[in-house]
């Protein structure tokens, strides 16, 4: 539901490290002080990586403030289990003695990595950040295997869009089966949006106020009520940030029968699933009261716009039991936003033939992956979704050498929490797969 897919901040300086690639000795006193911080930083990246060095003893304060050490151990943990054991480190491009690119050689790939270091000794790492990866030898054949491992239900598409004519299918898995979406949801409202805007009835730069609280929405939780926006800023925020608030500000603005008439021009293969549009405190209310699931979920669509309506003074932000989504996936089944790749590919498609300058660059504000691998496109447009037990990642892509591409995969698991760093990094693997094509 609320969600901002960002790639891993995190960081080092360790003391050394070792590897059968390299032998990086121990820094004494008398090396920290000649070199400059980030080359110690740099030196010590391997060491804590591979969990020789502890997070607190790499980081300063105020990083693992922001994010602690058994945060940071879960990253480097998904980087091995992704690419084997980290072997060695490099600096590619120093920005300053505080800071580089750098990259991180693993068993069977690259981790490319910005890094921040502390001007005081000892040095400490303050910043750290995955800009991408890639996988040694990596062809579609073994992504393919490694989406088919994944526990629970996973599909996605490549589909390379033509300027006239059918969609060619480049790469897919259950195109058909209808998927829990997260925010995804989200681009049909930024569809409508455009439309209204396009068709005269609305501006980028009109105001209205952030009228519709919602949970997930770390930018505004704390805004007073009926802040003044314009709808760029609240497209913007809903799409970039995933601000629910934002996003049922919008919806209500533009009311829902509108969005859910735009779903139908775009097309949906199962509209039974997908209506009525909820909005996402409606769903978070619904989620969090078995009872009121219960009745919902086995209601007809007729039955549930009634409950909608009936039920509106139950359905806010006061009534959701936020210790509901504690333990686990819940009701992912019945009560989310739901699409096929099939359907998500339609809908890129048509958010490319709107031509929308204005809406493409919203969707480009935050790619999904890290930078260097979103600069392998000319364009890369982007919306992701995820809650326990669902993510959705969608790309509307512009290669280099001029091909359209609508990629889109979902993972669901009724059962677990769906790890979402080994997600991104199998959709980054198939992005990088036909960025050259």
């Amino acid at each position: 539901m609320g969600f901002k897919l960002a790639i891993a901040a995190m960081v080092g300086m360790g003391i050394f490290a070792q590897s059968a690639l390299a032998q990086q000795q121990p820094v004494s006193a008398s090396e920290q002080a000649l070199a400059e911080p980030v080359e110690v930083a740099t030196n010590g990246l391997v060491a804590m990586l591979s969990g020789k060095t502890k997070p607190e003893d790499y980081f300063s304060e105020n990083f693992i403030a922001a994010f602690p050490s058994m945060q940071v151990t879960q990253i480097a943990d998904a980087l091995k289990a992704q690419f084997g054991q980290p072997l060695s480190a490099e600096i590619t491009e120093k920005l300053g003695p505080n800071s580089a690119k750098v990259v991180v050689n693993y068993e069977t790939g690259i981790v490319r990595m910005d890094i921040a270091a502390s001007a005081s000794a000892p040095v400490r790492v303050s910043g750290l950040q995955i800009t991408g990866s890639e996988v040694a030898g990596d062809s579609l054949e073994k992504i393919a295997e490694a989406f088919a491992a994944l526990p629970g239900e996973v599909g996605y598409v490549v589909a390379e869009l033509p300027t006239s004519g059918a969609p060619e299918i480049r790469a897919e898995r259950h195109i058909a089966k209808q998927f829990a979406i997260g925010s995804t949801f989200k681009l049909y409202i930024l569809a409508e949006l455009a439309s209204q805007i396009e068709a005269g009835e609305r501006s980028w730069a009109d105001v209205t106020t952030l009228a519709h609280r919602s949970f997930s929405s770390q930018a505004t939780k704390r805004w007073p009520d009926n802040t003044p926006m314009t709808l760029q800023t609240l497209a913007n925020m809903m799409i970039s940030t995933s601000d629910n608030s934002a996003t049922d500000t919008l919806l209500h603005l533009l009311g829902r029968e509108k969005v859910e008439a735009r779903l139908a021009e775009i097309g949906h293969d199962a509209p039974d699933k997908a209506l009525p549009f909820l909005s996402t405190v409606e769903a978070f209310a619904i989620k969090s009261n078995d009872a009121m699931h219960s009745k919902f979920a086995a209601a007809s669509e007729a039955k549930q716009r009634a409950m909608l309506a009936r039920e509106a003074e139950w359905l806010g932000y006061d009534d959701v039991d936020e210790s509901a989504f504690a333990n686990g996936p819940r009701f992912i089944d019945s009560i989310e936003w739901f699409a096929s790749p099939t359907d998500m590919a339609k809908l890129l498609d048509y958010l490319r033939n709107m031509r929308n300058d204005r809406m493409l660059e919203i969707m480009a504000i935050n790619s999904g992956i890290g930078d260097s691998d979103s600069a392998k496109w000319n364009y890369l447009g982007y919306k992701g979704g995820s809650e326990p037990g669902v993510i959705s990642l969608s790309y509307l892509a512009h290669s280099k050498s001029g091909a359209w591409y609508a990629i889109s995969a979902s993972w669901n698991n009724k059962d677990n929490p769906v790890d979402e760093t080994k997600f991104v990094g199998l959709m980054t693997r198939l992005l990088n797969n036909f960025a050259n094509q």
